[in-house]
């Protein structure tokens, strides 16, 4: 795909210098490489360009190409590399095993970018750039997702507020008011309401005064509300406000709270939809809460959905960038792993087969390891896109491993115990407990699994052999050790060859989890089985969100699990391979838009907070080049 060259070092600089040492191509010129010309994208500059959906229909006769996803064993505090990993993978089919190629990869949040975690662009010589541009606001996808979330719950506190100040008529006269020739009509979103509600009139006069209440009351149970605020920003003190306490809002004082941006259900959307018209039923579907009455009140009950749509309408488009040896990459929607669904938009992962065609590939990452990403990815994002992989590699250290296996604790800032940069072969094949179940969990799918073992310097041959042995009697088509932190795609060819003979061998049906007919204690039941539990015990709030849902007709959606990522259970302590846990269920929630039910295991918290010593302490700019310093 006419790479760029590499100049390696070593020891490896920091990511920042090395993205910084590179002058990117032209985004133009990665266009190019995948026959998209000046009207399929819109330029965001030199580096970064929007990929315009209707791309879609044009090639909609063409044949997809290979389909690989990234997953990873349970992380650990010394790091796995699996965004690294994905980007490697690709720079070595692209630029060294001359295939066609897209990476597809999350929108990183600048929560973790300026908290504890730091950028997601990759690492070392296996990276996207611009780094800086990546990791903070790129095409402003993010932002237009706050505004969304923050107009919806300022809609919902304001229905409220005008429901019990004014009468039947009053709302009615300010809902529908009279156009310039005197006439009311009502709009589209008028109608919506009015058929949710069983009312088949055409002009506002004919309604009885009856019709005008229902039509006009949502009547909100502000105890019901699920609906909150969010901020792009690691911060603890808004996991719960309250609002309402200004002098004209007497009496509508309520507890509420902020959730970090990329956990909205908007978020959630966006990454699900299939279209533009999909993603507009899907907002306006979206449930806030109920009524008073038990009913469930969505985005287009309030008349928000149109507008919702508006805000989103350019975040739709997957924002093209390269990698270091000038593969393309698609970045589109970041929901998180471990309170969502973690994977990347189908929209991106859609175009990109259709561009790669036969033969070529698209690599995606799902977030943190496959009892959580790729469940996800195989549950929720495949049926609906009816997409299926031909490959999951599954990326995994000696030194991860060590820990899983019983190895001691790591404390940031002090250096590495021996445990872990010695031969400790006994630890590795202790933890490679933890491999094998997660190589377990993708068999089941009937998708080919290959290992990615990401060497360091300090691994040795015996560990990497147990490694490897541990792998191939999982279930693994292979395990491949790959160097592509320290010299890019050079470092990962014996991957990327692996890669296409799995999916070139790719003969297994595929298979989900659980049947969508199935109960919602059933499907949950289902996904805590592959973790290893004997059980699950539910909260009374679960049981009795889980019988609401259901008797509301959500019951048929698949499960997203909001559970610790450090752990196969809820204990994020219990490393390796735990089993026979009863999984707690503390609370059930609905994200109808999104399409899924999300149990909440555990303490699972949806604003993270920030470090004694947050990245924000490392990044700075050089005023003399403008050029961003310190981000990891």
């Amino acid at each position: 795909m006419n790479a760029m060259t590499l100049q390696v070092v070593s020891p490896v600089p920091t990511d920042i210098d090395i993205a910084n040492s590179i002058q990117p191509q032209h985004i133009s010129a990665i266009a190019r490489k995948l026959n998209l010309n000046p009207n399929h994208y819109d330029l965001y500059g030199k580096y970064k360009a929007k990929v315009l959906l209707p791309v879609i229909d044009e090639l909609k006769g063409q044949k997809d190409g290979f389909y690989v996803v990234v997953g990873g064993i349970t992380p650990t505090p010394l790091g796995e590399g699996k965004s690294t990993t994905t980007v490697g993978l690709c720079q070595a089919l692209g630029a060294f095993l001359d295939k066609k190629v897209v990476t597809t990869l999350r929108q990183p949040s600048q929560g973790p970018t300026f908290g504890i975690k730091g950028g997601a662009a990759g690492g070392g010589y296996s990276q996207v750039i611009p780094m800086d541009e990546f990791n903070l606001h790129l095409t402003g996808d993010i932002h237009a997702i706050t505004a969304a979330n923050n107009l919806l719950a300022a809609a919902i506190d304001t229905r409220m507020f005008h429901e019990s100040t004014q009468s039947d008529s009053a709302l009615f006269n300010r809902l529908c008011p009279p156009n310039k020739q005197g006439n009311r009509i009502f709009n589209d979103v008028m109608y919506t309401r009015l058929k949710k509600l069983g009312i088949h009139k055409k002009l506002p006069e004919d309604l009885t005064p009856e019709e005008v209440k229902r039509f006009v009351r949502l009547d909100v149970d502000p105890d019901t509300i699920t609906w909150r605020r969010v901020t792009d920003v690691n911060d603890r003190f808004l996991r719960k406000i309250t609002v309402g306490q200004g002098v004209d809002e007497r009496g509508m004082v309520r507890e509420t709270g902020f959730d970090i941006s990329v956990s909205s259900e908007i978020m959630a959307v966006l990454a699900l939809t299939n279209s533009l018209s999909d993603m507009r039923a899907r907002l306006g579907r979206m449930v806030i809460g109920n009524s008073k009455s038990g009913e469930p009140v969505s985005a287009d009950d309030l008349g928000l959905g149109g507008a919702l749509s508006v805000l989103m309408k350019d975040a739709i488009n997957p924002t093209l960038m390269q990698t270091l040896e000038g593969t393309p990459v698609f970045v589109h929607a970041g929901p998180f792993a471990n309170i969502a669904h973690g994977n990347s938009s189908i929209v991106a992962d859609k175009i990109a087969l259709k561009l790669v065609g036969p033969g070529g590939f698209v690599v995606t990452e799902a977030g943190f390891g496959c009892d959580i990403g790729v469940e996800k990815f195989m549950n929720i994002k495949c049926r609906y896109s009816g997409l299926r992989p031909q490959c999951v590699v599954i990326v995994a250290t000696v030194r991860a491993l060590k820990m899983h296996g019983g190895g001691p604790a790591v404390a940031a800032g002090k250096p590495l115990d021996r445990a872990y940069v010695s031969e400790n072969v006994g630890l590795v094949e202790a933890g490679c407990a933890n491999l094998a179940r997660h190589v377990e969990i993708v068999k089941g799918y009937g998708v080919n699994v290959v290992v990615a073992v990401n060497r360091f310097s300090s691994d040795t041959d015996a560990e990497i052999a147990a490694v490897r042995a541990a792998a191939l009697a999982a279930g693994a088509y292979e395990a491949v050790v790959c160097s592509h932190f320290a010299h890019g795609g050079k470092g990962a060819i014996d991957l990327g060859v692996v890669v296409q003979k799995a999916c070139e061998n790719a003969t297994e049906p595929f298979k989900f989890l659980y049947p969508l007919d199935a109960s919602i204690k059933d499907k949950i039941e289902a996904i805590a089985r592959s973790y290893g539990a004997s059980g699950v015990e539910y909260s009374e709030q679960a049981e009795k969100k889980i019988k609401m849902y259901s008797k509301q007709g959500f019951a048929a959606l698949p499960i997203c699990m909001a559970k610790t990522q450090y752990s196969f259970s809820d204990n994020p302590a219990a490393k390796g391979a735990p089993s026979g846990f009863v999984l707690p269920i503390r609370d059930v929630r609905a994200s109808i838009g999104a399409g899924f039910i999300y149990p909440l295991v555990g303490s699972m918290s949806t604003m993270p907070g920030l470090p004694t010593r947050p990245c924000f302490y490392d990044i700075d700019l050089d005023v003399t080049n403008g050029k961003v310093k310190g981000l990891s």
